[in-house]
């Protein structure tokens, strides 16, 4: 078995689906395939990171490449100092699930995830290495090295970035509350925003390679919900495994998710000027709240299927300055390549300083329409597209809902669900619609509600 490339690069259970044979050969492939020169190398803090790390560097070191290990570092600070260099990158994460999962992201020389025709060119080179062997590599004097880099001279690149992209705007006199998430930001977040002058209490920043995203961070925020108010700070930030993410908490310890993070990021720049095209980039999950505040602000919604790689292509073919998915991956596109929890946590509490208002009122320019997402696991996923009855249910769903509601359904691209959407006026028609279509479902293509 080979791992294809999904929404945001190979991923699986460690050492299972995600082996290091695997990964080494991942490695092979990605140095014939990517741009010459050095390879960076990051990684989150989970158990299985620094075994895939060794795995990953030798191969790209067996191809002849000079590999330079960051260490524990956030996926956007790695894509940044790629950027920065010009040269290609691997960030091995799988980013908010459990600790038993891990992933390799792959970046172009200059930060950017990979086009789809790179995708395929690895896929084949890595099918090639896999089933038919390596084939010769490089030797002697050839072979390339691999060195780590110290975390003193990594870490203010990715600090006076952020601090830069403020633009001069500060978080003086902000008492803030972040939950890492036991992930790759624990160290590197707060140093960030208390650069910036913040205040910063800090929740769940004590990695022991097993407690990456468990019951905390983006995913599970209720600490950090209470903790806000318990200490009465101004808002809460919680980022995900590799803090490519980022959802925020309002002084009431009431969740600010990435829809409205958007919408407030969206009608500021609208208000300044700087919203290039007057239009945005947000997938297919985006709340209808997002998309009847911008309307009536004027702005467009460019959509896309989920995933910031899909985002970032649709902002850069339309020149477009912002784009993110309902998730929490933000995208400044002045700014970075790709979703930044820390860069966006920032623009966030920054806006906040500047406008006087508290969260909670910034995040009521979005009203949010009830949503209710459902994830069908163990079903025949090959017989969803034929399974006529099912969308016919969904046809008589959508058009009882009119333009009062939606319908999604879409199989996950980074695990093995049907995700299930509905929104409505009404928590209760969402649940009532959400039950009848995962019943459908069900009986169509069989599983079961994860």
């Amino acid at each position: 078995m080979v791992l294809r490339f999904g929404t945001d690069g190979i991923r699986g259970a460690a050492n299972v689906d995600l082996t290091p044979d695997l990964v080494l050969a991942a490695g092979r492939a990605a140095a014939r395939v990517l741009a010459p020169g050095p390879f960076l190398v990051g990684r989150d803090p989970r158990r299985s990171g620094p075994m895939l790390e060794a795995a990953l560097a030798a191969g790209l070191a067996a191809e002849g490449r000079d590999v330079h290990l960051l260490g524990v570092f956030p996926t956007a600070a790695v894509a940044h100092l790629s950027q920065l260099d010009g040269v290609p990158a691997a960030m091995i994460s799988a980013s908010h699930n459990p600790y038993a999962d891990n992933g390799v992201k792959l970046f172009q020389a200059g930060g950017r995830k990979l086009d789809d025709d790179v995708e395929e060119q690895l896929e084949a080179e890595l099918d090639a290495i896999v089933h038919g062997g390596a084939g010769a590599g490089a030797s002697g004097l050839g072979v390339g090295t691999v060195v780590r880099k110290p975390w003193f001279d990594l870490c203010p690149r990715y600090v006076n970035h952020v601090v830069s992209a403020m633009g001069g705007g500060r978080l003086d006199g902000l008492r803030i509350v972040v939950d890492c998430a036991n992930g790759a930001a624990s160290e590197l977040g707060p140093v960030t925003l208390r650069a910036l002058g913040a205040e910063v209490e800090v929740l769940h920043n004590q990695p022991d390679g097993a407690n990456i995203n468990e019951a905390c961070g983006s995913t599970h925020p209720g600490d950090l919900q209470r903790a806000v108010v318990e200490l009465g700070a101004d808002a809460g930030l919680a980022f995900d495994g590799d803090a490519d993410r980022v959802l925020a908490v309002d002084e009431q310890g009431m969740l600010v998710d990435g829809d409205q993070v958007l919408a407030i990021a969206a009608l500021d720049l609208a208000e300044r000027g700087m919203l290039r095209g007057d239009a945005i980039v947000a997938t297919v999950m985006s709340n209808l709240g997002l998309r009847r505040v911008l309307a009536t602000a004027g702005i467009a919604m460019i959509e896309t299927p989920v995933g910031d790689r899909h985002v970032l292509e649709a902002i850069e073919r339309g020149g477009f300055t912002l784009g993110g998915e309902q998730s929490g991956h933000v995208i400044y596109a002045d700014h970075a390549t790709t979703g930044d929890g820390v860069l966006t946590g920032a623009m966030l509490l920054e806006r906040l300083v500047r406008s006087g208002r508290t969260l909670s009122e910034l995040a009521a320019v979005m009203p949010r329409f009830p949503q209710v997402l459902c994830n069908v696991r163990g079903s025949d996923r090959s017989a969803l597209d034929a399974a006529t009855p099912f969308w016919a249910l969904v046809a008589d769903v959508t058009a009882e809902l009119a333009d009062a509601g939606r319908v999604l359904v879409r199989p996950s691209g980074t695990e093995p669900l049907i995700r299930v959407m509905v929104e409505a006026s009404t928590e209760a028609a969402a649940n009532d619609a959400a039950d009848r279509l995962v019943k459908g479902l069900v009986d169509s293509v069989g599983g079961h509600l994860a």
